[in-house]
């Protein structure tokens, strides 16, 4: 295919319907979110059944770490697929080629950085989180082959980040399942040393990680330079491979507050959880069982808000103003209708669903009912949140939604639950979900109409 070819047949944003459009990009964002939760509890189970609860515990630490590295790279990443975004739109591929190739650098010299901090220090680490002694040294050995897989996690983030910038949903989503399929087949075979595969332990399920992101992410730019994708790096383009500075200040300018709505998010949740472990296990199981079911509820407002932020982003570069205004309640149509339906559902067979992962007789399975009868509607209010601030971000105004996130969710919803819940019973806990994201919401929808969002910039047009 000529580059010519290649750059007409390259996916756009800016053209054609947008409510079929929005659908068919968000779709492959959600099911790979929902592939992502799933190999993490296939793997889980697999490690459950052969190491059991101590190598469970040691893997859940090795995850809390591998959730903060990704919440840290995830605003980098995203700053980086609304830079593509708006370059794209406003045609300059050049500009756009720019943004890849500092990315790329970036990301290399961060993942390396990372992954020798996390070799050298992985027993630091897990120290300083406390971890039980008894199952300290399956979780070094684990955390430290994770961490050397940090380059390839990295490398294949960005790429993902790259695509769908670029309008590309679906290669991200195909290259995930790849990686998934390998997990999951391979942490048996290691774990247990099944076949001609040796008998690893709690190692086995690391390399299985280690192998499934590595074997993807080689695959993944393979075929990218096998089907002469437009944004590649080129022998012509090995200029473009440095620290563009201009560029690094946007990625930290933008990508950080972004970063840091996640840090809000988790620090939000691990202040809940200390809470409701004071009413006792039966609550914190409960509590534990509906976080669980709620993330899925919360799959289509994310898929969505990603891909609002993308098509936003295009347009906003092409300038389609009137575009940008249809993507935004379209999106926030489309999580009202998908979010709707799925809580519809979980609320006609809830307690068949809780039952799924407690005693279907005890007082644990009552409350985890109770608890999403009066939380799982208000996700249907979270997706309008997350679809506004998506756009919103797209433009480059980054620091509002941050500073939402963290009225709604440190400012509303702790002081809320904590200081009511023992005086006014354990239901204030519960009913914070829905005040916080309603509170969120409008101060959103209220910025989107008459805030400045629309005058700001990602990047200067040059860099």
């Amino acid at each position: 295919m000529s580059e010519a070819a290649t750059q007409k047949v390259r996916p756009s944003l800016t053209e054609g319907p947008i409510a079929k459009t929005l659908f068919l990009f968000s779709l492959p964002i959600l099911f790979g979110n929902v592939l992502q939760t799933l190999n993490g509890s296939i793997n889980a189970i697999w490690i459950g059944k052969y190491l059991g609860e101590k190598g469970l515990a040691a893997t859940s630490n090795a995850n809390l770490i591998m959730f903060f590295l990704i919440s840290a790279i995830f605003g980098f990443a995203m700053a980086a697929v609304i830079m593509i975004g708006q370059n794209l739109g406003a045609k300059r591929v050049d500009d756009a080629k720019k943004v890849v190739g500092t990315s790329a650098v970036f990301f290399f010299t961060l993942s390396l950085i990372v992954a020798l901090l996390g070799l050298l220090f992985s027993s630091t680490i897990l120290d300083w989180m406390n971890t039980p002694a008894d199952v300290k040294d399956l979780a070094v050995t684990y955390t430290r082959i994770i961490f050397a897989g940090v380059p390839f996690m990295f490398g294949f983030n960005l790429i993902m980040a790259i695509l769908r910038g670029s309008g590309d949903a679906k290669t991200p989503f195909y290259f995930l399942l790849l990686s998934a399929i390998l997990d999951v087949v391979l942490n048996p075979l290691l774990i247990q040393g099944m076949g001609p595969f040796p008998k690893m332990g709690i190692a086995g399920s690391a390399v299985a990680t280690f192998i499934a992101q590595l074997i993807s992410f080689v695959l993944l730019l393979v075929y990218l330079y096998q089907k002469k994708y437009f944004l590649r790096i080129t022998k012509s383009d090995t200029h473009l491979l440095r620290l563009n500075f201009t560029i690094i200040r946007a990625l930290f300018q933008k990508g950080l507050p972004m970063g840091l709505n996640m840090v809000v998010v988790s620090l939000s949740n691990l202040i809940l959880i200390h809470l409701v472990n004071s009413f006792g296990s039966e609550s914190t199981a409960a509590f534990g069982v509906a976080t669980q079911i709620s993330s899925y509820v919360q799959m289509p407002a994310m898929a969505i808000g990603g891909a609002v932020t993308s098509m936003a982003a295009q347009n906003i570069g092409a300038g389609k103003w009137d575009r940008v205004t249809r993507i935004t309640w379209s999106g926030v149509a489309m999580n009202i209708i998908m979010t709707g339906i799925i809580v519809v559902i979980l609320h006609l067979f809830n307690r068949q669903v809780v039952g799924l992962f407690l005693p279907t007789e005890g007082k644990a399975i009552d409350i985890g009912v109770h608890i999403n009868n009066i939380t799982l509607w208000s996700f249907v209010i979270f997706g309008i949140f997350n679809v506004v601030a998506g756009v919103v971000r797209s433009a480059g105004a980054v620091i509002f939604p941050l500073i939402v996130s963290f009225i709604a969710l440190l400012i509303v919803r702790i002081p809320l639950a904590t200081v009511l819940a023992h005086s006014y019973g354990f239901d204030v806990i519960w009913w914070s979900f829905p005040i916080s994201f309603t509170v969120a919401v409008i101060l959103n929808v209220l910025y989107y109409q008459f805030g400045n969002w629309r005058k700001a910039r990602m990047m200067p047009t040059k860099a």
